[in-house]
């Protein structure tokens, strides 16, 4: 039997005795938004990392499957060891403790190096027909920005037009889902703390590891490069994201949409955070979340300057008060 079994739910310990890692050390590692939990795993084989997905509230299928269409083509997720889907037991490559963002915590001089790292790990994938996902549609879109209307404004105290905010959304975004198409892979929380950095380079350059992409879409290839450059969790400097972009655009993907459907989909990735986050409050009492909505609020005025917005940009100010918009969201109660 496994050292430390009293640490994992029922039905671990014999999981990992059939994988072939009797006897190991089990660490359990800190989790926060879902009912996921991971553990670190050392023994004689080496070391790996424990994921346990728990159904009926989690399905380990979705990860299984992406991480291997993501290997196949070349991207780094890490390796399946043995899996039991039924139970919710996967067992996979440990990728280390250099997640980017606390890397660059007490790095900042490799920033640079970790962003251009990112960005050019996206390209492969954006040069390839989508895996097999469903696609990022305007029911999914339409969903996703209801959040900010269903948990915010409520939060707020504020009676908002829900119907005008998804008509809204649907005259800027229509435009965007016709230049869409087919798409490409989406990874969907494409940012600093979901990617871990392998390589030895001094200046975050290295090889870099994918984590949570289990609910990966194909859709618009400027969703992850909002994702990464417009970070909820970590401040990325209005100058690096201009340069990250002009990076992209220089492997030759971009069209002349590009800044139009980089705003769009910043904007509404933003909108649907800012719900997110009041959900996370409000239902879950996860208040840690509040402090975060200014940074997404900000980089959401942003976007809704560009014209492609305006329809979107109209409903705000005749919705969200001048004075809370200047306090970038207000304090939600």
């Amino acid at each position: 039997m496994s050292e430390n079994t009293d640490a994992l739910p029922e039905g671990g310990a014999a999981f990992l005795d059939q994988a072939g890692w009797a006897g190991c050390t089990i660490d359990p590692i800190p989790g926060d938004a879902s009912f996921r939990r991971y553990f670190r795993l050392t023994g004689e084989r080496g070391g790996a990392m424990l994921m346990h997905a728990p159904p009926p509230h989690e399905d380990p299928q979705p990860f299984l499957d992406v991480a291997r269409w993501l290997s196949a083509k070349g991207a780094r997720a890490p390796q399946i060891y043995a899996d039991d889907r039924a139970s919710g037991w996967v067992l996979i490559e440990d990728f280390g403790n250099d997640r980017m963002r606390d890397w660059l915590d007490h790095n900042p001089q490799g920033e640079a190096g970790a962003y251009t790292a990112a960005i050019d790990a996206l390209v492969p994938l954006h040069r390839i027909e989508a895996g097999p996902f469903a696609p990022y549609d305007w029911p999914t879109y339409r969903r996703e920005v209801n959040l900010l209307t269903e948990w915010y404004a409520p939060a707020m105290g504020l009676e908002v037009d829900a119907e005008g905010f998804v008509e809204a959304w649907q005259n800027a975004l229509g435009p965007l889902l016709a230049r869409q198409g087919k798409g490409v892979t989406v990874l969907r929380d494409y940012h600093a703390e979901n990617i871990m950095l392998l390589g030895p380079a001094s200046d975050g350059s290295g090889e870099q590891g994918l984590i949570d992409f289990q609910d990966a879409l194909a859709g618009h290839p400027a969703y992850d490069l909002v994702s990464l450059l417009q970070d909820a969790r970590r401040d990325v400097s209005i100058e690096l994201e201009a340069q990250m972009l002009e990076r992209y655009q220089s492997h030759g993907l971009a069209n002349e949409h590009f800044d139009a459907d980089y705003a769009l989909l910043g904007a509404q990735r933003n909108a649907k955070i800012v719900g997110i986050f009041t959900r996370l409050y409000k239902r879950d009492g996860k208040q840690r979340y509040l402090a975060l909505v200014p940074r997404v609020w900000e980089a959401m005025e942003r976007d809704l300057k560009h014209p492609a917005l305006a329809p979107v940009a109209r409903w705000f100010d005749a919705n969200i008060p001048d004075d809370l918009r200047h306090q970038l969201g207000g304090t939600i109660a």
